[in-house]
């Protein structure tokens, strides 16, 4: 019986997919996103301007949590050095390993969920072209916003200027802040931990990470908190995205092996069909005007009814 696959439930894939080839293809995934921010720096009036449009909305609404959270995490090194090693480190830490332990544990669920974290990661690309958003952190001083990873500088591996290492400040786009992919990606760890951790500790990892995360953004002053909102709106997008970025994968590489395999049948010497006047048959099937021609001079040995009644009808025209 033909194999169906029921809704909501992921088959195997035909041909199990190799570390060799995914780990280069992630790395240029992850470059072209790097690079991508870079070339994405837009006029910092108009990323500051954005910045200032988000927080009035946030006023408006009064879900303005930074503020608070940012005043907590400067009043108190305890909690704000943490904070900014969480994220200055976690998303180049946690992300990698929920994808090798996918990659490692749970193959048949891997080709989707690295699909829809790519396609997520090239949407948030696009937000930060179209909409160069100034962080908290580098608003002006009377906006009520302290930069903790400049306050703490002096207790991690990263500079005053940036979630970089010290000296690399200025090649990170400091204007990325709309959508906030570190909470886009811990979502996405989140997911991964729900759904195919196995255990109670594992589904509470995965409710608590992204929680954690969002705080973590606002309290340290790199986001707003609709920039929260929307690395999690990146993240849904990308999940409907993701099955059709598979399906059109997927017949790029049937038509490529296609080719291939034909070039390989026609270099070992496959015969090729025989064509006439438009029509191919195989190579073993003989055309009509040879079959008339066999009837004409006489039935050959061990010639099938179906032969000689074919030439029947031929004479008979």
């Amino acid at each position: 019986m033909p194999q169906t696959e029921a809704p909501g439930i992921e088959v195997a894939p035909r041909t199990r997919l190799r570390w060799w080839t995914e780990l280069p293809l992630i790395l240029l995934v992850y470059a072209c996103y790097s690079a991508g921010r870079l070339l994405a720096r837009g006029d910092v009036s108009t990323a500051v301007d954005h910045g200032l449009g988000i927080l009035r909305v946030e006023k408006v609404l009064h879900i303005n949590a930074e503020h608070p959270l940012n005043r907590l995490f400067t009043r108190e090194a305890w909690l704000g050095v943490p904070a900014d090693f969480c994220y200055a480190s976690l998303h180049y830490l946690v992300t990698p390993v929920i994808l090798v332990w996918i990659f490692r544990s749970r193959a048949v669920h891997y080709r989707a969920a690295r699909t829809w974290l790519m396609t997520s990661t090239f949407i948030g690309l696009i937000g930060f072209t179209l909409l160069p958003t100034c962080p908290p952190r580098l608003l002006a001083d009377g906006y009520g916003f302290v930069d903790t990873m400049a306050q703490y500088s002096s207790y991690g591996w990263w500079g005053g200027e940036a979630s970089a290492p010290r000296g690399l400040g200025g090649m990170t786009n400091q204007y990325a802040a709309m959508p906030s992919l570190h909470v886009g990606w811990a979502l996405w760890c989140g997911v991964m931990l729900w759904r195919y951790g196995g255990t109670r500790t594992a589904k509470v990892l995965g409710v608590a990470y992204p929680l954690l995360t969002t705080i973590v953004v606002m309290g340290t002053a790199n986001h707003y908190f609709l920039d929260a909102v929307a690395g999690a709106a990146v993240m849904g997008a990308g999940l409907l995205l993701a099955p059709h970025v598979m399906r059109y994968t997927d017949r790029i590489r049937a038509r490529f092996e296609g080719r291939s395999s034909l070039v390989a049948a026609r270099s070992v010497g496959t015969p090729a069909p025989i064509v006439s006047d438009g029509c191919q048959t195989s190579a073993g099937e003989r055309i009509p005007r040879q079959r008339e021609s066999r009837i004409g001079s006489g039935a050959e040995p061990g010639a099938s009814s179906t032969d000689a009644g074919d030439g029947a009808a031929a004479a008979a025209r």
